[in-house]
Parts: structure tokens; C-alpha cells; sequence
């Protein structure tokens, strides 16, 4: 088992109780212990390979099971018996407290041992009926007390985990229910010792002022005081403890922190793939066994299960590192799909670098598994209920475009999210274009204001793909929305060679028509500015500002001259687009004209050969005047 607690670093606010006030009265030799009263044993137990010398008196006068089997011993033998208690909770170490506690020699009741003798009390039958002050009644006693305790009830509960019998005597329902409630309260308010603070009041606390002894001030205690202690119990005494402080009303924050912490102890493979830059790390000097693959892929299906419902409550970064390692341990498909719907509904959360998750699959196809984020897109698209309803194409001007992270919805963040990891995983040769196709169009138009992004990400594509046909490249294309380009995106795509030409030829016209729409708007200030006039000019008084005159000629003259170079600045940008656009129709044609000469110089070739009579070959005027016609028309488009 890999849930050992380390006794030795936890001995501080030990509880602790003496019985018993004769002196030492056993020894042993071997694996056999003597008692020295000096008169000869009459009754042998043995427990294990442990073997005690024993008097009958002392034994049944306090045990009703060793009565009744001295007594049977004695009806056969008569005089010396032995007796086998191998099945005594607690074995030989257990009975060894046991027989000095009926030889009145002293013992140390600890919270390590307390359960161990509290069960092997109740299967020799060691009650009230057998003396008063039995060690049933003071075991049960000292139970309280450790209960009462933080640390001790840790401690108590460690060692439940190899009595069985501590679970009919329901020692472990109520350890785990003490240390529920004090994990759901304040600690400070009751002065409970917990880990991590050896002391709720400085050590240093205690001060002199004039005679009278002062305390200083209560430290603080984190919210996540308990992980590390619970961290060390079993996984099913764990998941009691998780359920039960459920059901105290715990927050389910502090919940999800706490099973974090339990993964991260145990789950090697999660500390290897993450970095998580939180204050809840497990301490480097402590060695725990690394746990069996199978143990690790139970554990972290028990994780999944006790996770909080709630979302955003999990952290999206440790959900996804928890799906990776759930591939890895190879965990059961409810596991996995459960994780993906996690994800999946708080996917605005994510970052990219915890979304690229390497392909598991026997048939590797690509580098990143695709059809998990592909997944984990859809479930987010059919959870999120959004009322923005997908907006008309128009052209979207730079200056009007939501700039920062709070006016982002969580679609656009998703938009984002993806368009960012379509673009890392685009440079794989083996990316079908159907998948790349599918992820990019799981996310609505209007999530993208900009579609910056999602043209770098086919850009990449096209380049890693260079074998795509015309078809598919203007398939692929048609992802993004060549209106919503900032102009360096369509300076850009207007010079992409490998981008289709009729793509290129709609980044130039949709660009031209922005900036048509700008200059209209433009001279419409002017005009508006030339014709206002201010009601005062009419009555002669002229305009202040509460400090000095302003000239109004000079006002409107000064806006007038930035008003002209702006509209001549765009005036020349238009020019050159047109000068692009002209030149992509001559290119065309070129290769229009190309087929028509080679046919032209077959006709020719043919006219040869018969020498008989001349052949004249003549182009239909129609025909010519038709390609021209076809060709204003496409440079129209």
C-alpha cells in the first residue's frame, strides 16, 4: 500500500493516558514473553509466533473469553493449558498491553495504539462485568479525548486501516465524522492543534507587562490547512472523508483543492506533465512509493467521481492535465467522457499549451489528438446558450473592434482558443483537411470579429499542404470572411501566393469598398463641417471657452487642411489597389490567350502541309468580344 502516514513526523500534541501503577513484571526472550512474580505460569496463549507464560487469575478475572476458555482447557488438561488467539485484532503487540493491564502494570495509551487495544478489548470480552474500570470502559473513555484531537484523530484513523474489526465497532464513521467537522469549522475558534502550525498561538507568546502574563494574537490558519494530513489515508477512508465533508456544507472550492492535492501526491504522471504554480505542493523530502499503474488509473477514476458538479469550480488547467493522464493510465471511456464534458463546459478558461494533448491512439495519425478537442468544442457550443444572434456580414473598421479581454464573451475566447490551436496543429502533414475543416467551423461567424487568426491558421495549413487542388484550397478558404481582414491581414493575403486567385481578387475589392466607405464618410464630415454654422455668428458674439476667444475661421480651416491630406493619403492607397487589381486580370488573360495561340499554330501547321490551296484562318470577332466581356466581368467580382 502506498498510503503509509510517516508516525514519526506527527508526534507533536500526542494525547496520552497512563493505567496501571506496578512496576514492570514481564520479559522477553526470543518470542517469548515471561511473567517474573517468581510463581510458575500455569497457561500459555499463543498469538502468532509469539508465545505467553502466563497466570490463569489474573486472565479470566478480567476477560470473559479467556474464562470461558480456561475453563475449558482446565475440564481436558487439568492443570497447564495453552490457548491460540491468532485472530485478536491488534495480534501479539495488542495482548502484550493487554496482559499488563490485567497484571496492573503500567501502560501508555497513545492515539497509535488506542484502536488496536479498543478491538482486541471487545474480543476478549473485557467489560464492566469483569471489574470495574475495565478495558472496554477505558479504552472508550480515551477514544473521546482522541477524538477531540486533530492530529490524534489522524493518527487513530491510519491505523483503521488494517483492523477490520475497528469498522463494526464504528471507530472509523466516527473518526472520519470528527474530523469532518473540524475540517468544515475554524480551528482557531476551539484552539484545535492542526498540521502546519504546531502551535494556534506563537510560541513566543507569552509576555511580562507590568506582572501581567499577555498572549499575543492568534496566527492565521489557510483554508487548506487539513490537505496534507488527509492526503495520507487511504483512498477509500479518503473518499469518506470527501463525502462526509460534503455533506457539512464544505465549500466545494475547497473540496476540489483538496482532492488536487491528493492526485498530485499520487499520480506521478501528473506532477511530470504540469507545472501548477499554486502554494498546496507536496514537500520534496517526503518519499512515497510510486503506486502500480492500476492503482493509479483506480484512484484517478475515483477523483473524476468526487469532483464537484459545479462549474469553473475545478480549475480547467488541472481537468485537462487530469484527461492527459487518464489517456496515459488507459482509465475506463465514462472517465474520459466525463472529463471531456468537464472541459468542455469552462473551455472559455483554457489556455492553449494545456490544450495540445498528444495522440494516445494505437493509430497514430497526428501529433495532437484532434478528435478530443473536437469533442470537447461541441460539447461547449451545445451548452453555451448565448442570445447574440449571428450577425449580417458587414465590413468591421479597426477603430470599432472590442480591444481587451473584458469585452470578450466567452464564444469569442473559444474563438480565439481555437483559431490559436488550429494554428499549431496546421503544420502537421498528416491533418486531414475534413478535420481542420470540422474544428474551424464549430465555431460560429460572429464569435470572430477579426478573422486575423483564423487566416494565419490556413495560411500555415496551405503551406504545410502544398499538394491541396484548387477545389480544396478554395474549400478551405471559405472559413474565414475576407470582410472581417484588418488591412495588414489583406496586405498580407492580397501578396499570398498560395492563396486562390478569386480569394485575392475578393481581399482587393472588399478592401477597396472599405476604403470607399471611409472616404464617403469623410467628405460627408466635410460637408456637414463647411455647412454648420453656430447660432451666436448670427447675433455677432463671438465664441469663448470661459478664458479666451477662439477664431472660428481659423478652427475650420485647420480642419478642413487635416480633413484634404487624409482623404488624399486614402485617394492613393485606392490608386494602388486598382494598379493590383489590373494587374491580376492581365496575368489572367495571359494565361487565357495561351491555349488560343497554340490551337492558332496548329491551324497554321495544317495549312502547310497542303500546299494545294492557301488556308486562311480567321477569329470570330464575337467570340473575342465575348472573352473580353467574361473577363471585365470577373475583374468586376
Amino acid at each position: 500500500m502506498f498510503y503509509a502516514m510517516p508516525i514519526s513526523e506527527r508526534q507533536q500534541h500526542m494525547a496520552c493516558m497512563k493505567l496501571g501503577s506496578k512496576p514492570e513484571a514481564f520479559h522477553r526472550e526470543g518470542h517469548t514473553w515471561f511473567c517474573t512474580t517468581g510463581l510458575p505460569s500455569d497457561v500459555a496463549v499463543e498469538i502468532g509466533e509469539m508465545s505467553f507464560n502466563l497466570h490463569k487469575f489474573p486472565l479470566l478475572s478480567r476477560s470473559g473469553l479467556l474464562e470461558k476458555l480456561i475453563e475449558n482447557c482446565s475440564n481436558e488438561d487439568g492443570s497447564h493449558c495453552v490457548l491460540q488467539l491468532h485472530e485478536l485484532p491488534g495480534g501479539a503487540k495488542a495482548f502484550e498491553l493487554v496482559t499488563k493491564f490485567c497484571y496492573g502494570v503500567k501502560i501508555e495509551l497513545t492515539s497509535l495504539n488506542i484502536v488496536s487495544l479498543r478491538c482486541a478489548a471487545e474480543y476478549l470480552q473485557m467489560n464492566e462485568n469483569y471489574g470495574e474500570g475495565n478495558l472496554i470502559a477505558q479504552t472508550e473513555g480515551f477514544l473521546n479525548e482522541v477524538f477531540s484531537n486533530w492530529v490524534d484523530s489522524i493518527k487513530a484513523l491510519g491505523t483503521c486501516e488494517v483492523l477490520p474489526y475497528a469498522e463494526d465497532l464504528h471507530i472509523v464513521s466516527r473518526c472520519i465524522d470528527s474530523l469532518a467537522m473540524k475540517a468544515c469549522a475554524d480551528p482557531t475558534l476551539f484552539g484545535w492543534p492542526v498540521s502546519g502550525c504546531t502551535n494556534v498561538q506563537s510560541p513566543a507568546g507569552v509576555v511580562l507587562w507590568n506582572g501581567i502574563s499577555t498572549v499575543n494574537k492568534p496566527q492565521s490558519v489557510r483554508e487548506d490547512w487539513w490537505y496534507g494530513d488527509v492526503s495520507f489515508l487511504s483512498l477509500p477512508f479518503y473518499k469518506r472523508m470527501m463525502q462526509a465533508v460534503e455533506l457539512r456544507g464544505m465549500k466545494p472550492e475547497r473540496v476540489a483543492g483538496s482532492l488536487i492535492f491528493y492526485a498530485k501526491r499520487y499520480l506521478p504522471l501528473m506532477n511530470r506533465q504540469s507545472s501548477f504554480k499554486d502554494t498546496n505542493h507536496v514537500n520534496p523530502g517526503t518519499t512515497i512509493p510510486t503506486p502500480s499503474e492500476a492503482d493509479q488509473r483506480a484512484l484517478l477514476e475515483d477523483i473524476v467521481d468526487l469532483l464537484p458538479n459545479q462549474k469553473g469550480v475545478t480549475s480547467t488547467k488541472f481537468l485537462l492535465r487530469l484527461l492527459r493522464t487518464a489517456m496515459i493510465l488507459h482509465t475506463s471511456s465514462l472517465c474520459r467522457e466525463n472529463l471531456e464534458r468537464r472541459v468542455g463546459a469552462q473551455l472559455d478558461q483554457a489556455v492553449l499549451e494545456d490544450l495540445l494533448i498528444p495522440n494516445m491512439g494505437y493509430s497514430v495519425e497526428t501529433l495532437y489528438d484532434i478528435d478530443c478537442v473536437q469533442r470537447i468544442l461541441d460539447h461547449f457550443m451545445s451548452v453555451e446558450n448565448t442570445a447574440v444572434a449571428t450577425a449580417s456580414p458587414c465590413i468591421v473598421e479597426e477603430g470599432k473592434l472590442m480591444d481587451g479581454p473584458d469585452f470578450l464573451t466567452p464564444v469569442m475566447l473559444v474563438a480565439n482558443l481555437v483559431d490559436g490551436y488550429l494554428a499549431e496543429v496546421a503544420p502537421d502533414v498528416n491533418l486531414k483537411l475534413p478535420k481542420f475543416q470540422s474544428l474551424a467551423a464549430a465555431v460560429p461567424d460572429y464569435a470572430r470579429p477579426v478573422n486575423d487568426s483564423i487566416y494565419h491558421a490556413i495560411d500555415l495549413y496551405l503551406k504545410a499542404h502544398p499538394w491541396l487542388i484548387d477545389s480544396e484550397r478554395e474549400q478551405i478558404c471559405r472559413l474565414m470572411n475576407c470582410q472581417k481582414l484588418s488591412l495588414e491581414a489583406s496586405t498580407h493575403a492580397a501578396q499570398n501566393e498560395r492563396l486562390p486567385l478569386r480569394v485575392i481578387v475578393q481581399v482587393l475589392f472588399f478592401e477597396q469598398l472599405r476604403l470607399r466607405t471611409t472616404v464617403s464618410g469623410w467628405f460627408f464630415v466635410s460637408d456637414n463641417l463647411a455647412n454648420s454654422q453656430d447660432p451666436n455668428d448670427n447675433l455677432g458674439i463671438p465664441k469663448t471657452d470661459g478664458s479666451h476667444q477662439v477664431d472660428p475661421e481659423q478652427d475650420h480651416g485647420a480642419g478642413v487642411d487635416d480633413m484634404r491630406e487624409r482623404v488624399l493619403e486614402l485617394e492613393k492607397e485606392c490608386l494602388s489597389m486598382k494598379q493590383e487589381i489590373q494587374k491580376l486580370v492581365k496575368m489572367k488573360r495571359s494565361w487565357n490567350i495561351i491555349p488560343k495561340m497554340l490551337v492558332f499554330r496548329q491551324k497554321s501547321q495544317r495549312c502547310n502541309s497542303k500546299k494545294s490551296r492557301p488556308c486562311d484562318v480567321k477569329t470570330p470577332l464575337s467570340s473575342s468580344n465575348g472573352h473580353q466581356n467574361h473577363e471585365h466581368a470577373f475583374a468586376g467580382e
